[in-house]
């Protein structure tokens, strides 16, 4: 088939892009394409130069085409990465336009190309998905400066470049190893949110919607679908921000979203483009992706945030051209879900069946979506920078819970090893499932009370399946977290009826609402808090909105009618705080009675211990409780200032440390000078070293995911407590910041199955 040739000048740019879209499109050689269409764009912009540079999985930029250097050069010279003014491209991301291009620090000169006497450089990125993947360049002879409309429509030219080369990928690639797109296979290390191991198909949270057209015929309608894309926009998020119950982060996104959508720069980088020749969708997916690719490596956290609700708010609009409301689907079997971050609602909404690993650009070990993904267990590993630009929809991906890895498109010899390891953890769990009906009993026969943490109604299945004692922490904030108004009585009371039920004579503690900080829900008004973590949450959000608290425990009684009920208050700090929220409870039961309800048969009211501040009033604290549990999550990120959502401090201190470990002991000590049962619901309980560490402080009731429970009873079986105690009480005098490596040692002397 012979190549289109490309009209004269006079027919303007967009009669351009649409040869170039032919010219990529037809059955001729890779090479003679790349070849016409450097001809082509050097023609248009009368310029003597005009090269295509491509990125190969080296890093380094090769030269594939060109029009007026020495054609010899073609697939010789190649540029390392962040090499002359191509690699100069490469790393701002953005157009380099020079008059006299050899007198620039930057420049390489490279004799074999034979540009020795080009003066006036013009380079553009070529940009997949936020990736700079190739450079298109033109040059001249004389020292010109080009204008604003030539660097204008040279990236035009080359977005369609990028887009009909990604389309015919597959014969470039014949030509050398290019990587326009991701599909060779990587790793990527991050941090390990939830254990596990699962091969799927990658699924974007939030995928990009692309532009069914690239070209357009007619600018002036195209422009006018532009304008009244904006404007429907512009009306959709002000009906957002009329939504009274909407406060606090949502309404700032919003605002954030509007002053976007009426920024000048913004709308007029979309109109040039149109006027360029390129449709309204792929004006809106060019500034998307140039912004993406010039912040993308930025290390100022507020400049990425301006990224992300940049992609937000093209996302949207490319929704409102095409007519499109919401990109839910359902998930396809093994179905590998890849988001920037996730609130646990979002992660909720997805059918959890088909739901087998998480990969998170960003996000903590302590996130909330991270607890989901363990309750749920679901393998987790965040800290993936950039992970969502390096996958496509359906590429194969392998979740490593146990290495904090990604493999993208792995070979067929890691996935048969990630296989085998699949086989021997299934063995495994079938081992440990083999466990589910003993009882938690230690070598020198003292009992272990192992309960789970909840906060679905399918959690409570994992009585049974784990042969756990009870529930030591159903999280009741779930059930706010995923609606747009406040549950009712009749909701919570049914919700609560149902996890009762499910338990049947086993125990259940019920944690009342913990909002705030990092659990934001959207109907509770408040303002902006410059530090949530020790903000009004939690308790403290209970205490300044009675009603809310007292709904949820008329709720808690009405469920637990005729049955023990126990009830835990989240984050006290100080004992007038659990005064206030015990005389509500009373408060409660006397509304109850005057109106004939029947009562729980047993009532427990209890406090968890997160502030450190109670370590010095436990004895007050201990007189009023009829239990205590300890939050370790939020002890330890209190007790070393460290916000234990932040990954740059999360995992900066151990909960195997002198100082953290006195703390627990202390709590346990009091607690047995009053005979006031406690518990430990945190993470910690969940992990086999840790609990072990837990148990020899004097600890008999820990609290673990589901997942945790198998594992610590395994553990549990193996020990002998008496000398744990012995060894474990010198640690608590070392003045090192961790005696993690010594309880390891402990634990092998011991002979523990951890």
């Amino acid at each position: 088939m012979a190549i289109p040739q490309t009209p004269a000048l006079g027919s303007g740019p967009r009669v351009l892009l649409r040869q170039i879209r032919e010219v990529m499109a037809s059955d001729a050689p890779a090479q003679a394409r790349l070849d016409q269409v450097v001809k082509s764009i050097a023609r248009l912009m009368v310029t003597e130069v005009c090269s295509v540079y491509l990125l190969r999985s080296s890093g380094e930029m090769e030269l594939f085409a060109t029009q007026g250097l020495n054609p010899d050069a073609v697939h010789r010279t190649r540029l390392r990465s962040g090499e002359g003014l191509v690699g100069e491209v490469v790393r701002t991301a953005t157009p380099l336009s020079l008059s006299d291009a050899p007198t620039h620090p930057s420049f390489s000169y490279r004799p074999e190309t034979g540009e020795d006497p080009f003066n006036a450089f013009l380079g553009v990125p070529l940009l997949r998905g936020g990736r700079v993947v190739g450079v298109l360049v033109v040059q001249n002879r004389t020292s010109r400066v080009y204008a604003e409309d030539e660097v204008e429509d040279l990236q035009t030219i080359a977005m369609v470049l990028a887009e009909v080369v990604a389309d015919v990928e597959d014969a470039i690639d014949a030509l050398g190893e290019v990587e326009v797109s991701p599909h060779r296979p990587e790793r990527l290390k991050g941090q390990r949110f939830a254990d596990g191991l699962a091969i799927g198909q990658a699924v974007l949270h939030d995928p990009p919607i692309a532009a069914a057209r690239i070209v357009a015929d007619d600018p002036l309608t195209e422009e006018a679908r532009l304008q009244d894309g904006l404007t429907r926009l512009r009306v959709q998020i002000d009906r957002l921000l009329s939504v009274s119950h909407l406060s606090g982060p949502s309404i700032e996104v919003l605002e954030t979203y509007r002053m976007f959508a009426d920024d000048r720069g913004w709308v007029r980088s979309l109109e040039e483009a149109v006027r360029g020749g390129l449709s309204a969708e792929a004006a809106v997916d060019r500034a998307r992706t140039q912004h993406r690719a010039r912040f993308a490596a930025a290390k100022d956290p507020y400049i990425r945030e301006r990224l992300h609700d940049l992609e937000d708010l093209a996302n949207r609009l490319l929704r409102v051209l095409a007519g499109e409301e919401t990109t839910r689907r359902t998930l396809p079997e093994n179905a590998i879900l890849v988001a920037r971050n996730l609130g646990p609602a979002d992660l909720l909404e997805y059918p959890t069946g088909s739901l087998k690993g998480l990969l998170l650009e960003e996000g903590s070990a302590a996130s909330h979506a991270a607890l989901v993904a363990r309750a749920l267990e679901i393998p987790c590993v965040g800290r993936l920078t950039g992970v969502q630009d390096r996958l496509s929809e359906g590429d194969i991906v392998i979740v490593d819970g146990e290495t904090a890895e990604a493999h993208l498109r792995p070979r067929a010899d890691i996935i048969e090893a990630a296989r085998s390891r699949l086989s021997v953890r299934e063995s495994l769990r079938a081992d440990i499932a083999g466990l589910r009906d003993l009882a938690a009993v230690t070598l020198d026969d003292e009992r272990i009370t192992l309960l789970t943490n909840a906060g679905l109604v399918s959690d409570v299945g994992a009585l049974d399946a784990t042969g756990a004692d009870g529930i030591g922490l159903f999280r009741t904030e779930f059930q706010f977290m995923v609606q747009d108004k406040l549950p009712g009585l009749e909701a919570q009371t049914a919700l609560y009826s149902q996890v009762l039920d499910g338990a049947g004579n086993r125990q259940v503690t019920f944690r009342t609402l913990d909002i705030g900080g990092d659990k934001v829900v959207s109907f509770l008004q408040g303002s902006r808090e410059e530090n949530p973590a020790l903000g009004r949450r939690s308790i403290r959000l209970g205490l300044d909105r009675p009603p809310l608290l007292r709904l949820q425990l008329r709720a808690l009684l009405r469920a637990a009618q005729g049955r023990e009920l126990r009830v835990m208050f989240p984050l006290i700090a100080s004992v007038d705080e659990f005064t206030l929220a015990k005389g509500l409870v009373d408060a409660e039961c006397d509304w109850a009675r005057r109106r004939g309800w029947a009562l729980p048969s047993t009532l427990r009211v209890g406090a968890m211990i997160e502030a450190p501040a109670l370590l010095w009033h436990l004895e007050a604290l201990l007189a009023q409780t009829d239990f205590v549990s300890v939050g370790t999550n939020d002890l330890m990120q209190y007790m070393f200032a460290a916000d234990r959502t932040n990954p740059t401090v999360a995992d900066r201190y151990d909960a195997l440390s002198p100082p953290f470990l006195s703390a627990l002991a202390q709590i346990r000590s009091a607690c047995a000078a009053s005979s006031t049962p406690v518990s430990v619901c945190g993470e910690m309980a969940g992990q086999p070293l840790e609990a072990f560490a837990l148990i020899a402080l004097g600890f008999r009731r820990l609290s673990a995911p589901a997942s945790g429970i198998g594992r610590v009873k395994r553990m549990i079986l193996t020990l002998d407590l008496a000398r744990a105690e012995k060894l474990m009480a010198p640690l608590l005098v070392q003045t090192r910041g961790s005696v993690r490596s010594e309880v390891e040692a402990l634990a092998r002397k011991l002979n523990l199955t951890l």
